[in-house]
């Protein structure tokens, strides 16, 4: 079967950063609702539209074709009385920004009074190269479609 609108398509994706250092080593298949449903890079399902399986493709994605610029106003400091306790770098915390909006903030440092928070993404400003796979493909369900992703094992639970 060909990938095209409403297809439910398993992938193997092999991510490393532009230096070559793996992020994802693709083992775990990773499913998606094709046809614009935004469960993937715009640009690594332009890439798969029409292939099958046993399809591969190498790609550079500049960071705005992956998880977008970094942007600075999502970095902040709060003082460490302030903070939590119990929740240590590389944890999360729940909070809005300067405009009110709900964020997840990582925890990146703690330093003296002082602890580090960034809501964006890890790896906004990173240009990645990636290994796509196609594994398989079949039609998505009308309940799938419906969601706008795919169900069941490697796909959202509910």
């Amino acid at each position: 079967m060909k990938i095209t609108k409403d297809t439910a398509v398993t992938l193997h994706i092999k991510v490393a950063d532009a230096a070559g250092k793996t992020i994802n080593d693709g083992k775990q298949p990773t499913v998606y609702l094709h046809g614009g449903y935004e469960n993937i890079f715009p640009k690594i399902e332009a890439a798969l539209d029409g292939q099958e399986p046993g399809f591969q493709v190498n790609m550079a994605l500049a960071a705005e074709d992956a998880f977008g610029a970094r942007d600075e106003a999502l970095a902040r400091t709060i003082p460490k009385a302030e903070f939590p306790p119990g929740v240590k770098v590389g944890g999360q915390l729940q909070g809005t920004d300067n405009e009110g909006r709900e964020r997840i903030y990582h925890v990146v440092k703690i330093k003296g009074p002082v602890v580090h928070l960034d809501a964006n993404h890890p790896l906004a400003g990173v240009a990645l190269q990636v290994s796509v796979k196609v594994a398989d493909v079949r039609a998505a369900s009308s309940e799938e479609i419906a969601h706008g992703h795919v169900h069941g094992e490697h796909g959202h639970h509910h």
